[in-house]
């Protein structure tokens, strides 16, 4: 979809179609072009808040014709929600709202203009929301379709017309959030797409197709290289495959030489049956999302390649298949890591913490100036934070908060939970090091307490994605099934990472 940034005001009826207009809940004051609109409309926006016909509650959406129905202009009115509830995250759902509908109606451009914001929030801010909305909110995965295909309806254009002095910013800012989306879009196709494909060398592959042309390094570590490393938790938890493991290994320097990285890993188990510990069989289809993590590293540091962003990143993703067989792992079976710790296997399927841990460790040799880990790692965190938040835990509280404030912004929710020592109790081995599973009570914990032991003394935080990595159903601008969480977020994040906004 071609995003264009218009100065000027209401837009003429015969070059625009289709404008969505904004309007808050219980509020008489309408913006300029909501005016103009109301005017445009003979007073149906007017009568239809007064009537309550249309309330402006978050994502209600009215649709008005002015003159005929064929040549006559289309006014599809939003919600946002009471104006003092107003956020971000709130105009990201109101345009993936509009825009769902305006493809459906075989519309498929329109226009919009941004009077509506608070005196807060900047041209710029509003820009990206509304561009990610209107993109993320349409995104459709059709690679697999073979039937009706000319049912398939994309949004073409969509205008944004903003005031004289305001158009440079708006073009910058709208240059961005494709940036983002895009990533996140690519993300989501790389979950969706079915664990035949999906295996760890294609995975290492998309990585490699996703760096070409761009000033980012791949590397590509096979099952000897490993082995040779001494990485045997991850080669542990590969066993049961006949598809070898990938460990990807991406670097970007778009900082100071003299710049410490940051460090981010991301779980890459592009299919999970929980090996000898088989999962039930009830949604074991959707375990091909368990590379949510890996996904969203990859697109991540493409966006921040794309953005130029003047930081130092290195990205690393351990993939591989969690498969029963006559090899494979086995519950009880002891594990020399790339650490030299030993682990104990109590739980084949906890197998994601296994592939983690090495390449936690490894991520100590580039010194980093903070790890940061993703991973779709526990049904703990699912049962206690739900679909839509990540669980964080952290070794250290500078980054924390960089995070929060990069969930903030972005709406992708993060909440901390505790990592008391009290919790390594629970991973003791009698006969090893550690163990990988330390029970059900504060399973998301102990995953965490585990994790903590092969990062080193380098600032750490480790994000759960279970719940919000796969949704059964649709939520604003995240169609159901793969949400690509956690991009948006870490991009965020390293776009403030040196104090102000790249």
């Amino acid at each position: 979809m071609k995003t264009r940034i218009q100065k000027g005001t209401f837009p003429d009826p015969r070059s625009h179609r289709c404008f969505v207009v904004p309007v808050y809940e219980g509020d008489s004051e309408l913006s300029p072009t909501a005016r103009r609109a109301d005017q445009s409309s003979g007073g149906w926006i007017s009568e239809l808040l007064r009537s309550r016909e249309f309330e402006g509650k978050h994502c209600q959406l009215e649709l008005l014709h002015t003159g005929d129905a064929d040549s006559g202009q289309r006014i599809v009115l939003i919600g946002l929600g009471k104006r003092c509830d107003f956020d971000l995250d709130r105009v990201r759902g109101a345009y993936a709202k509009a825009a769902q509908f305006i493809r459906s109606s075989n519309l498929l451009s329109f226009s919009t203009a941004l009077d509506f914001g608070p005196s807060s929030a900047s041209i710029g801010d509003l820009t990206e929301a509304v561009v990610e909305g209107t993109i993320l909110g349409s995104y459709q995965f059709t690679p697999y379709k073979t039937v009706q295909k000319e049912e398939i309806r994309q949004l073409r254009e969509m205008t944004i017309v903003v005031k004289d002095g305001q158009t440079d910013a708006a073009r910058t800012a709208a240059a961005n959030a494709e940036i983002i989306c895009r990533a996140v879009s690519l993300a989501r196709d790389m979950i969706s797409t079915p664990g035949n494909e999906m295996t760890p060398s294609h995975m290492a592959g998309q990585a490699i197709l996703a760096a070409k042309g761009r000033a980012v390094s791949v590397k590509v570590l096979d099952e000897q290289k490993m082995q040779r490393l001494g990485m045997n938790a991850l080669l542990g938890v590969a066993s049961g495959s006949k598809q070898p493991p990938r460990f990807i290994i991406l670097e970007y320097r778009g900082g100071r030489k003299s710049d410490r990285p940051l460090v981010l890993v991301g779980k890459g188990l592009t299919f999970d049956s929980g090996g000898i510990s088989l999962k039930p069989a009830e949604k074991m289809d959707e375990m091909k999302s368990d590379m949510s993590g890996g996904a969203a590293v990859i697109c991540a540091i493409m966006a921040a390649v794309d953005l130029e962003l003047p930081v130092n990143l290195v990205g690393l993703v351990p993939a591989t298949e969690n498969m029963p067989s006559g090899r494979a792992l086995k519950p009880g079976d002891i594990l020399k890591s790339l650490s030299g710790q030993t682990i104990e296997v109590v739980n084949t399927d906890a197998e994601g913490r296994l592939i983690l841990a090495d390449a936690l460790t490894y991520a100590g040799r580039y010194k980093p100036a903070a790890i940061i880990d993703l991973a779709t790692l526990t049904g703990a965190c699912v049962i206690a934070l739900g679909d839509y938040v990540t669980g964080m835990m952290g070794t250290d509280e500078a980054l924390k908060e960089k995070i929060r404030k990069a969930a903030d912004f972005t709406g992708e929710k993060v909440w901390e939970l505790p990592l008391w020592e009290e919790y390594d109790e629970q991973i003791k081995s009698d006969i090893a090091d550690v163990k990988n599973a330390g029970g059900r009570p504060a399973g998301t914990i102990t995953a965490a307490a585990f994790l903590k032991k092969f990062v080193g003394d380098f600032p750490w935080a480790h994000l759960d994605i279970a719940g919000p990595a796969w949704l059964s159903k649709d939520r604003s601008y995240i169609p159901k099934g793969a949400s690509g969480v956690g991009v948006r977020l870490l991009v965020r994040l390293l776009r403030t990472w040196n104090g102000t906004v790249c």
